[in-house]
């Protein structure tokens, strides 16, 4: 079962150095490939821009309740969402979920690979904050 599944990349996971990404034969370092962005994201870092391999600007905006991944232009269309599982106590009860469009299905590996990064980092700031 093993030689059924290919390895799209990695992140080496630092703490106080930066991560980095490795995919395609190819090594980058987080604060490199996808910096904090504007005020607010070098103080809370809750915004993350990057360039899609399509050359196109990118940015995931990390909120309480979900991580949304958007063209950084003047469009500003979403193109990935991540909705948090909810136990049901208000409103119905939901599995986790990352929806994503079909619009950025050409690199779907930089899509999840971004979002496990993003997300980490969100998970993280949110068990500080307890």
């Amino acid at each position: 079962m093993h030689d059924q599944f290919e390895v799209l990349g990695e992140i080496e996971w630092h703490k106080f150095t930066s991560s980095k990404f490795r995919t395609g034969g190819t090594e980058v370092k987080t604060k490199r490939f996808i910096p904090e962005k504007g005020l607010l994201g070098v103080l809370l870092g809750r915004k993350r821009v990057f360039t899609g391999p399509d050359g196109r600007p990118y940015r995931w905006d990390l909120e309480t309740t979900v991580v949304v991944l958007s063209r950084d232009d003047g469009s500003r269309m979403e193109v990935a969402r991540f909705h948090r599982a909810t136990l049901g106590i208000i409103g119905r009860k939901r599995k986790a979920m990352l929806e994503v469009s079909p619009e950025v299905a050409h690199m779907m590996d930089t899509v999840i690979m971004t979002f496990i990064y993003v997300e980490k980092l969100r998970r993280d700031q949110e068990d500080g904050a307890n």
